[in-house]
């Protein structure tokens, strides 16, 4: 039923579901929280209890890039266990596939979005060689963790260990909680 009797009130759900339904869509777009209040003449408070009770995840989000990996699919795998929303993972011929398949000015766009892309992330976990760790830094100008996996260039699969990168993903989580974690803007051997 739509409508509920709570002492001499009569409730809507519907107008309470789209209300929550109308912040939640403006907090997502980034309006501030005093702004809704005031748009809708509801409490600040009242917003942000509403994110709190509906939160399912706290801290940085994270993008993970990494090539040439040999054991790709293990990788992709733990990464999805772990909640990690963008994954860019690619073994040396999948590398190699991706320069071969653009050519000038598709390349170079296919290149920006992804650099965009990652950009929106709060750190960047890169895993691949020293040299490919200290370009991605410079490019993103973003919180970056790198994984060496060998010296530039690399020129054939590696194998990752996943303890290693679960290892470095959950000090990056809990650094979402702790001022500094050691492990940021590290590169690991």
């Amino acid at each position: 039923m739509d409508l509920v009797r709570i002492g001499g009130k009569i409730i809507s759900r519907r107008k309470i579901s789209r209300m929550v339904d109308q912040i939640l869509e403006m907090r997502s777009t980034g309006v501030a929280q005093q702004e809704i209040a005031n748009r809708l003449g509801v409490d600040r408070t009242f917003v942000s209890r509403l994110e709190t009770l509906g939160e399912v995840r706290k801290g940085n989000r994270i993008a993970v890039v990494g090539f040439p990996i040999k054991n790709k699919d293990e990788i992709l795998d733990l990464l999805q266990r772990e909640g990690i929303e963008f994954t860019l993972i690619m073994t040396e011929n999948e590398r190699w596939d991706f320069v071969k398949k653009a050519e000038g000015i598709d390349l170079l766009n296919r290149i920006m979005s992804l650099i965009a892309e990652a950009r929106s992330f709060d750190v960047v976990f890169v895993i691949g060689s020293n040299q490919r760790i200290k370009i991605i830094e410079a490019i993103l100008d973003k919180e970056v963790v790198g994984l060496e996996i060998g010296e530039s260039p690399i020129e054939e699969d590696k194998y990752v260990e996943p303890a290693k990168v679960l290892e470095i993903l959950h000090a990056i989580k809990l650094r979402a909680f702790q001022k500094p974690a050691n492990i940021i803007g590290e590169v690991v051997r």
